[in-house]
């Protein structure tokens, strides 16, 4: 008996639950830039530009969070995570710091591809998408193959 198989029936709902731990690690992130709660120096007076990306973050992660419009809202997330590392992080200082660990770009980074998975996978079967049928869903390969695992 491999792990495979034995977790295999779960696999869904750990897709569900990441979902909503993403989209609530950026709705924070949204709810910092645009209310200022709770309170962090470097979020005080933030660019317009800063304040467009909150907006996408609390409206788009609020999003993830219920599963909702989960691929498209994922998606976009993925660009604005890969628009804000380049722009925020690789390039603040006006010269390329390419190191994330230097530059501080390591959690847009993985925003970025986290929600890239997203915008892949969907949002699981815990999900207003899930419950609405999700119109438009591809199924592939993988879903039957775990399927048959759980059988």
């Amino acid at each position: 008996m491999s792990l495979d198989r034995v977790d295999a029936p779960y696999q869904p709902y750990v897709l569900s639950l990441f979902r909503f731990v993403t989209g609530l690690l950026l709705f924070q992130y949204g709810v910092a830039k645009i209310f200022k709660f709770p309170v962090l120096p470097y979020f005080t007076n933030v660019p317009p530009l800063i304040m467009t990306a909150g907006a996408l973050e609390l409206v788009l992660g609020a999003l993830l969070m219920i599963g909702l419009f989960t691929r498209i809202s994922a998606f976009i997330l993925s660009g604005e995570m890969a628009f804000a590392y380049f722009l925020g992080h690789m390039l603040k200082s006006g010269e390329p710091v390419f190191l994330p660990l230097v530059n501080g770009g390591t959690a847009a980074i993985l925003f970025c591809f986290a929600c890239l998975y997203l915008s892949t996978s969907g949002g699981g079967p815990v999900s207003v998408d899930a419950a609405l049928g999700e119109p438009g869903r591809r199924h592939h390969f993988g879903d039957a193959r775990f399927s048959r695992a759980a059988e």
